[in-house]
């Protein structure tokens, strides 16, 4: 399971970020949004990533 933090920015918005994954980073208007669109980030890195053939994540394999 990958880990997500959630930050609220001074601007309001909501930062997630899937620290496992390096650049894996959603903005979102609230908490649910931001984390919603990390996770959707993160699917779509590592279904890339096997696609190619790339090693995913040791946790993952």
């Amino acid at each position: 399971m990958l880990k997500i933090e959630v930050e609220r920015e001074d601007d309001g918005r909501w930062l997630a970020e899937v620290v496992e994954l390096p650049g894996v980073l959603a903005y979102g208007t609230t908490r649910q949004e931001a984390v919603e669109r990390a996770q959707a980030l993160s699917l779509r890195l590592l279904a890339d990533r096997l696609e190619h053939g790339e090693i995913v994540h040791p946790r993952l394999t």
